[in-house]
């Protein structure tokens, strides 16, 4: 059982005396041409660098990505940056009953909640056609895969369960803006939004530190999704072509641009939708991550981030706050 303090609890001075996984694992090379050990470590609230110069090659030699080991240090900073000034790495015994699960981040959802959620979403389908596929796709082990993937690695919801969670997200937000722009056919976006990601549940492994599998790495969760789609609409008797065909083109063209994957542009109104709503759930989720983990030390300004093309700046003003100076300035 694991009982420790969060990571992510933790200020400069503090001292690391933690089970951890080692997220990241390599040796490089300084500017000064001197090989050093460069480390990620994380528990399930935070993953800090580590690196140690001296004395390493007896941790390289017994380690690994996905390891769980001991950490002994004391949080420290580079240039605004939390990380762990490592005293020392050792191996955890088996006694210490220590499991991989309790590293792994989690949603901070209930997981029953949004199963409940998704499965009604598609019990409202009233197109005959798309509600069977949805059913057909969503149940058994293929649900409780994706129930449990994280939606990415790291970038935005990469946490268990983040699949399902970014994909509800996503489901609201295109349900509003059918509600907004009734031209859009609702049950073709929503069976899309469903479906866009779900190639994940092949594309990841997530048991340890997340990594791409080789079928994720060969082929993509995007070519994943149209495939389970496209075999599945078969062992439906009369699927329509047109409505198989806007399926696929949703899901073939949700990241939006030819350079980011997607193997042709959005050309329907619900497939642009779709790309829309995909980016702002990603980012706003990438966003908050980045503001309660990057965060330079005395600063309200985070690290750069090189998938958003800058830094972030946390203004502190919380709904709370905001309650409280309403409270203040008009009870």
């Amino acid at each position: 059982m694991l009982n420790q303090k969060d990571l992510s609890l933790l200020l400069k001075g503090d001292v690391v005396d933690h089970y951890l996984l080692i997220r990241k694992f390599e040796v490089r090379l300084s500017r000064q041409n001197k090989q050093y050990l460069n480390m990620e470590l994380g528990d399930r609230s935070e993953t800090l660098n580590a690196n140690m110069f001296d004395n390493y090659e007896e941790i390289c030699s017994a380690f690994k990505n996905g390891n769980l080991v001991k950490v002994k240090g004391v949080i420290d900073d580079y240039q605004g940056s939390k990380q762990i000034r490592v005293a020392s790495i050792t191996a955890v015994d088996p006694s210490d009953n220590i499991s991989i699960n309790d590293f792994l981040p989690k949603s901070l959802r209930d997981l029953e909640d949004m199963k409940g959620e998704f499965l009604r979403r598609i019990n409202s389908l009233s197109n005959y056609y798309l509600k069977a596929l949805m059913k057909k796709i969503f149940e058994g082990e293929r649900f409780e895969k994706f129930a449990t993937a994280p939606a990415g690695k790291s970038w935005h919801h990469g946490y268990i369960h983040g699949l399902i969670e970014h994909t509800l997200e996503i489901i609201k937000i295109c349900d509003l803006m059918c509600d907004i722009h009734p031209e859009l056919n609702r049950d073709l976006l929503i069976s899309g939004a469903m479906m866009h990601d779900f190639g994940k549940t092949e594309e990841l492994k997530y048991d340890g530190v997340f990594e791409y599998t080789d079928k994720g790495k060969l082929i993509g969760h995007i070519v994943i999704s149209a495939m389970i789609i496209n075999d599945e609409v078969n062992k439906i008797p009369g699927f329509p072509e047109d409505l198989k065909n806007c399926l696929l083109h949703i899901v073939l063209s949700h990241q939006g641009k030819l350079e980011y994957a997607s193997p042709v542009v959005p050309k329907t109104l619900e497939a642009i939708a779709l790309y829309q709503t995909d980016e702002l759930s990603a980012k706003v989720n990438a966003y908050k991550n980045a503001l309660s983990t990057q965060v330079k030390i005395e600063s309200k300004w985070t690290n750069f981030l090189n998938l958003a093309s800058t830094d972030l700046f946390n203004h502190g003003i919380t709904p709370e706050l905001e309650e409280q100076i309403n409270k203040t300035l008009f009870d």
